[in-house]
């Protein structure tokens, strides 16, 4: 999952560790665009001590909702 430049900076930013809930407050406060904040409400919840638990944590729940079929 390629995460889009603006969450990517962000998560650059933080401060680790960081919980889901830290890093959600924190991109609202940032301003953080909505899509941004929709990809980091899927993380499940626990503390992440690094930029790259993150960005593996978004890559298995993308991958994830990436299989559940499409409901008609």
């Amino acid at each position: 999952m390629v995460l889009p430049s603006t969450l990517d900076r962000f998560l650059a930013g933080m401060e680790y560790p960081a919980s889901r809930d830290d890093l959600m407050r924190e991109a609202l406060h940032d301003g953080l665009a909505l899509a941004d904040r929709d990809l980091l409400s899927t993380l499940p919840d626990g503390t992440y001590s690094a930029r790259w638990h993150v960005r593996h944590a978004l890559s298995r729940a993308g991958s994830a909702f990436e299989r559940v079929p499409a409901m008609a």
